[in-house]
């Protein structure tokens, strides 16, 4: 009887060492956790960041500059300005993210505007939305603006060329090593007989290597 009792007691302090070395541990997370504080360091928006592999701004910038640049020394811009006299007019279409992640195309398509219009090759104009926004503005000049300072319609430059495009990748993966890659393509095409004037595209490969943690 008196073995039976102490084993039961045995038992009994085993479960509560148990118990409170598990509320131990989730003090001591609960308290590290607290404890942790959040830095904020301010760096160049030109320096490269790649936290986690992913899409990012300095793909988004470089992809655009590279392409553009590349797309304004071809043939087709100097066989148009010689049969023309003038620059080509160009407007973004759609650019379509065929990747497995989520990446902003408007922040893409907004670099690929701004390498555009500073190439000073091409004359860019506004895309159907913004149109939009820019003929109601009209309407409503044509009403409440002094007649000296409204904009008439039926003066806009009609676009010679449409800009289309995709964003796809493929995704390698062993272990803890993932290897991606990235293809933008993008076409130029002339809006007055579907030809693509122009075709280009740009590869990116990233290799992601994720470290295990040992307890």
């Amino acid at each position: 009887m008196e073995c039976h009792i102490q084993m039961k007691d045995l038992r009994c302090a085993t479960r509560a060492g148990w118990g409170l070395c598990l509320l131990a541990v989730m003090i001591m997370l609960a308290v590290s956790a607290c404890g942790k504080e959040k830095r904020v360091t301010r760096v160049d928006p030109g320096v490269v960041t790649d936290l986690s592999g992913r899409w990012n701004d300095t793909d988004s910038q470089m992809v655009a500059e590279t392409m553009i640049k590349e797309m304004v020394k071809q043939p087709w811009l100097e066989n148009f300005s010689a049969k023309s006299g003038r620059q080509p007019v160009v407007i973004v279409g759609t650019i379509l993210n065929k990747s497995h992640e989520h990446i902003d195309v408007g922040t893409f398509v907004t670099d690929l505007q701004r390498e555009m219009t500073n190439s000073q090759q091409v004359v860019f104009v506004a895309s159907k939305n913004e149109r939009d926004e820019i003929r109601e503005e009209r309407k409503e000049q044509a009403v409440h603006a002094r007649e000296d300072t409204q904009k008439r319609p039926g003066q806009e430059l009609g676009a010679d060329f449409m800009m289309k495009g995709t964003i796809s990748t493929i995704v390698d993966e062993s272990g803890g090593t993932q290897a991606i890659f990235y293809q933008v393509d993008l076409d130029l095409i002339d809006l007055e007989n579907n030809v693509k004037s122009w075709y280009g595209q740009k590869k990116i490969k990233k290799v992601v290597e994720r470290k295990r943690l040992l307890f």
